[in-house]
């Protein structure tokens, strides 16, 4: 019956008004920026490196983007991409890339307003993110938006995003692979999770900074082991994505099949879930960069969208759709399992070593998004106890039932989204006026 009611909640949550609405402000922010998304993404991608780290802040721009993909890149990678395609079917593929490429121009307003509006702590360090630019952008009358921002994101950090699922994952993949007990996996994550988030931010960026490109590297050189030994299949996937993303998929083999309807909203729902454009969480890391130009970080903020969905997104579910995994019998991790070891020997083990570093690093990554939230309503004495308890949530999200985490998962992100998306609208002018004075200076500097 739980699942039943979670389950009735979810759709409510994730019906056609926050889809609308997800895509929507990325539409607006697309025109209103003037296609900033494509024309300045060889910029934003120069300054994932080559940022000057001029400004204050607790991290560099890079250890922001770090932090950020940290929690972006995880579970929803693998595990989402594979549920989408699953209930969704191929089409769900086309959906999460329409999502994300709108959705890189709302990464970017995010960004930007984080930087905008940010403030040094009682403890000297930045805060920022949706609650600051709620309270401080729209004015104190929004201050209950950016409160019901606020414990959203605290209850996503807990009961979502930021535990349950991750762990899951790791310990499913765990056993699967190597036999490993869940009970041993759980304590060796507990006890690393605790080592790491009790130093705070700079602890957090200090690994992420050094894991988040390995583990990107070694995904990105599997994956492309699988499409190259299933080249021949690569034509006919690319042809069932797009009959997917707007026709009914039949049912066939261990796929139920699926409408046009449910190809869009798991495209949408799992790419946000993967993501976080709009969602109000990456702009938590971003605000703590070391930049000046509110602009300048918008932009590597926006790279997190592309590097997450457009590139590893999009080679999971091509494994999964070439190597024909998608309609058989398994799901979740063990699906992405089956496609990668139908292409190379210990395929499956590749994979749980590369689920295992996504899934920790989101950890990493939502304990500070979480962190944040708890100092903005209750100030930096609510940090210590806020750790101890992510820490043993950690350990218990272990031994919960996949189902229910997912559908808690949704649940919670659709609740965060949509004070962040209020407020991302009804700060555009902001966000637009800040893009040309940036822009203006880039061009005055290069003379």
């Amino acid at each position: 019956m739980l699942e039943q009611w979670l389950g009735s909640v979810n759709r409510f949550v994730w019906g056609p008004p926050l889809l609308i609405l997800l895509v929507g402000t990325g539409i607006i922010f697309t025109f209103r920026l003037g296609l900033l998304q494509v024309i300045r993404l060889p910029l934003a991608l120069k300054l994932v490196f080559k940022a000057k780290n001029e400004g204050e802040g607790d991290v560099t721009s890079f250890g922001a983007l770090a932090t950020a993909l940290a929690a972006t890149i995880g579970t929803g990678n693998i595990v989402g991409v594979a549920t989408a395609i699953k209930i969704g079917g191929p089409g769900a593929l086309f959906w999460m890339w329409m999502a994300a490429f709108f959705g890189m121009a709302t990464k970017y307003a995010e960004g930007l307003l984080a930087v905008k509006f940010r403030k040094i702590d009682d403890n000297g360090q930045i805060s920022g993110g949706p609650m600051y630019y709620i309270e401080k952008g729209l004015g104190i009358k929004f201050k209950p938006l950016a409160v019901f921002f606020a414990v959203s994101g605290v209850l996503v950090a807990l009961f979502g995003v930021g535990t349950f699922p991750q762990i899951n994952a790791i310990v499913s993949s765990a056993q699967s692979s190597l036999g490993i007990p869940v009970v041993v996996t759980a304590g060796v994550v507990t006890l690393l999770t605790a080592l790491v988030t009790i130093g705070g931010l700079k602890s957090i960026s200090h690994v992420t900074t050094k894991v988040v490109p390995v583990m990107a590297i070694i995904y990105l050189i599997a994956s492309s082991i699988v499409l190259i030994v299933f080249a021949d299949q690569i034509p006919h996937a690319l042809s069932l994505i797009l009959h997917g993303a707007f026709n009914a998929t039949a049912a066939g083999g261990g796929f139920l099949g699926a409408t046009v309807m449910m190809a869009i909203r798991n495209g949408i729902a799992r790419g946000v879930f993967s993501n976080e454009s709009g969602l109000g969480s990456a702009p938590i890391a971003a605000a703590a960069a070391k930049v000046k130009w509110p602009a300048e970080q918008g932009l590597v903020s926006m790279t997190g969208t592309f590097f997450d969905t457009i590139i590893i997104c999009s080679l999971t579910g091509l494994t999964l759709i070439i190597t024909g995994v998608w309609n058989g019998s398994t799901d979740g991790a063990e699906m992405t399992q089956a496609a990668f070891d139908a292409a190379m020997p210990y395929g499956s083990i590749i994979l749980m070593f590369c689920l295992i570093l996504f899934a920790f690093t989101t950890i990493l990554g939502w304990n500070y998004y979480g962190e944040r939230c708890m100092e903005y309503l209750f100030g930096v004495k609510s940090i210590l106890p806020y750790r101890i308890v992510f820490i043993v949530l950690i350990g218990l999200g272990a031994f919960i039932k996949l189902e229910l985490i997912w559908q808690l998962s949704d649940i919670v992100n659709g609740l965060m989204a949509l004070p962040n998306l209020v407020a991302l609208l009804g700060l555009s002018g902001v966000v637009v006026t800040e893009t040309r004075l940036y822009l203006k200076h880039m061009k005055t500097h290069k003379k």
